[in-house]
């Protein structure tokens, strides 16, 4: 995996907004489980932009994406439920992409989230 360019004004967020006083690999998810959970404004539409091995989704399908999963789900990453083909199932927060009518805030945090995980980086 190819490391994406580091981004100074997304590190600092990250480091004062979302991981900040985090310890450990558990203090650092849960920062960023209430921080996703407090900037994305549910229901949102998404489209996928890349494939995963635990999702049916394939690329470029549009998703309805109606909150975060369960903390307890998102120990080792984010996923976030969504409705597709009048089913409901967890995703990776890295396999979706707001579209165009989503909340400001909302594509932010995803992209911080995507940006994280391109980084390479880890809870």
């Amino acid at each position: 995996m190819k490391k994406i360019e580091e981004n100074a004004e997304r590190e600092y967020r990250i480091d004062y907004e979302i991981v900040v006083d985090a310890y450990d690999e558990y203090e650092r998810a849960a920062g960023w489980y209430y921080h996703l959970e407090d900037k994305m404004t549910f229901p949102f539409k998404a489209k996928v932009i890349k494939k995963s091995g635990i999702s049916p989704l394939k690329e470029n399908d549009e998703v309805l994406v109606l909150g975060m999963a369960d903390q307890s789900e998102c120990d080792s990453g984010i996923f976030v439920e969504i409705q597709w083909n009048d089913c409901e199932f967890g995703v990776p927060l890295e396999q979706i992409s707001p579209v165009n009518s989503t909340s400001s805030d909302t594509v932010e945090a995803v992209e911080d989230w995507h940006y994280w995980v391109d980084r390479g980086y880890c809870f």
